[in-house]
């Protein structure tokens, strides 16, 4: 049983450290830990696949707590959607991206976000140091979702994709599906952290 919310995340990393072990991923991640007023500590595990495979940035903390509308008017503590993020990125760690992954996994507690698949979440500046992306576009990742006792909700893992500003106004003006369409017409790897931005029509 999960005797509290605390335990939570120690369900979660069990269910990463299984999930990477499968692929190969037998280290312990490392760990960057970021605190945000009013939210609980939020840490960021980084899992180093073998050879080109791309390094995963997973949160961990978000899924503590249920996901609430701020318009509920009594949040229920235990019921709820639950969510950690996933970053998948080739090549080696960008300085600044492991506390965006954080603000993102921070957003429902400080600001009353809904994680969800097809939610652009736009930090509206370079989400590590000399990126041209400032957004992710939320979708289910490859990771199985993190089942929990009755009543709670599984945690549900979903990829972060860092987008450009033009590629987040596409997805404002014609949804998060056309965007991921356009990657595969022209070509564009989402996980390089050097690819340009897709220019649909």
């Amino acid at each position: 049983m999960v005797s509290s919310r605390n335990d939570v995340p120690a369900l979660v990393r069990s269910h990463l450290l299984e999930h990477f072990a499968r692929l190969g991923v037998t280290a312990e991640p490392d760990q960057a830990s970021v605190t945000f007023l009013g939210a609980d500590r939020i840490d960021v595990l980084r899992f180093a696949g073998p050879g080109d495979a791309p390094v995963h940035y997973v949160s961990l903390g978000c899924s503590k707590q249920p996901m609430v509308d701020p318009a509920e008017m009594i949040a229920d503590p235990v019921q709820g959607p639950r969510a950690e993020v996933v970053v998948a990125l080739k090549g080696t760690s960008p300085v600044g991206l492991s506390r965006s992954v954080a603000v993102v996994a921070a957003s429902p507690a400080v600001e009353g976000l809904i994680l969800a698949p097809d939610a652009l979440i736009d930090l509206e500046m370079p989400i590590w140091e000399g990126a041209p992306f400032t957004a992710f576009l939320l979708g289910r990742s490859d990771i199985d979702d993190v089942v929990l006792p009755e009543p709670m909700s599984p945690v549900v893992l979903l990829s972060a994709v860092p987008i450009t500003a033009t590629e987040a106004a596409w997805v404002r003006l014609k949804g998060a599906e056309a965007m991921r369409e356009a990657w595969v017409q022209d070509g564009v790897d989402p996980t390089d952290p050097r690819r340009k931005a897709a220019s649909p029509a």
